[in-house]
């Protein structure tokens, strides 16, 4: 693991009690449920858990692009400015100039798939410039100068020429490349990136979570990856949140949750990878069950119908507040004295 950058006084985002449902004719599904976070400058936080559990929807959330019938119901993203200025993302109106400016200049986000975030039939290197255009006051000739500077640092070969290509001319990870080129082409303070490695090669993969980590030092940005990958999250997390059912269930630094794990969910993800010189005949262990249904949440702890410390009478009626535990926090109840109050 990495040596951890020291923490800056002030986060760059602050998330408090942050909700976002989807009201559907079939019910209420809470995707995010009150999430508390903070993200800062020059340092990764690492959002990881299971498929369903809200990471994806909660990075959205931040750049308002929660497609309907989804939105944020309660909660405030205070998002600080390089002025210093507070301005909570959460009630900023939507298709208004000053969220705008905000996504894409201040923060910007790498999707999974760059195809779904391409136009297929117009070349890399005008999409990278009008991005440009749109947040920087410079010329058209000044945009292209920049994007093939951009495209350059991001290690594609060629760049000018590469500036011509269309999508489809280049492979998954050249895709992935000019994505990072275009999110960092505004010089953004916060970078989102949710699952940018999933489909490539561990070759690839590695070179990508090098370039973020380079780029993130040269800016000075903060940055948020999402990911399922724990060999991922021991390689560049400074920060580290869990997340299940839409809540966070533990936080700290990566030191404090990979040697002293304190919610059972974290625990069993950690159990859960292979360890290299383990006897071959050893059972890999799993999390048993699977993630309920989003429209079928438990009462209580939502990870109690899968939990191996399940208290009768405590997990199934209350819900675990989030409480200090050395360097970290978790939400269990296995770390509360009076677990009946």
């Amino acid at each position: 693991m990495m040596p951890l950058t020291p923490m800056p006084t002030e986060p760059l985002v602050e998330m408090r009690g942050l909700k976002t449902h989807f009201h559907t004719d079939d019910g209420v599904v809470k995707a995010v449920e009150g999430v508390d976070l903070d993200i800062y400058p020059n340092r990764t936080l690492c959002v990881l858990g299971e498929s369903g559990c809200g990471k994806s929807i909660m990075a959205r959330s931040i750049m308002r692009i929660v497609d309907a019938p989804g939105r944020i119901v309660e909660g405030s993203i205070q998002y600080r400015s390089a002025e210093g200025s507070i301005v909570d993302l959460a009630k900023v109106r939507h298709g208004s100039r000053q969220l705008r400016q905000i996504r894409g200049q201040d923060i910007a986000m790498i999707f999974q798939e760059p195809m779904s975030s391409l136009g297929p039939i117009q070349k890399i290197g005008q999409q990278i410039a009008e991005t440009i255009s749109l947040h920087r006051d410079v010329s058209r000739k000044e945009a292209k100068e920049i994007a093939i500077e951009m495209l350059d640092k991001v290690g594609i070969p060629r760049p000018r020429e590469r500036f011509e290509s269309y999508p489809f001319e280049l492979s998954g990870g050249m895709r992935q490349r000019a994505m990072i080129a275009m999110a960092l082409s505004c010089q953004p303070r916060l970078l989102i990136a949710d699952e940018p490695t999933t489909a490539l090669d561990v070759t690839t993969q590695a070179q990508i979570l090098d370039l973020i980590a380079e780029l993130k030092e040269e800016f000075e940005m903060g940055v948020m990856l999402i990911t399922h990958d724990l060999g991922v999250v021991a390689q560049v997390a400074e920060d580290v949140a869990v997340m299940y059912m839409g809540k966070v269930v533990e936080k700290g630094d990566v030191y404090s949750i990979f040697e002293r794990p304190q919610h059972p969910y974290t625990r069993a993800l950690l159990e859960s990878v292979p360890k290299i010189g383990g006897e071959k005949r050893d059972r890999l262990p799993a999390i048993r069950g699977m993630v309920p249904h989003p429209l079928a949440r438990p009462t209580g702890c939502t990870f109690r119908t899968r939990c191996d410390h399940f208290m009768p009478g405590i997990c199934d009626v209350n819900e675990p507040a989030m409480v200090d535990i050395g360097d970290s926090q978790a939400a269990c109840f296995l770390h509360l004295e009076k677990t009946h109050d």
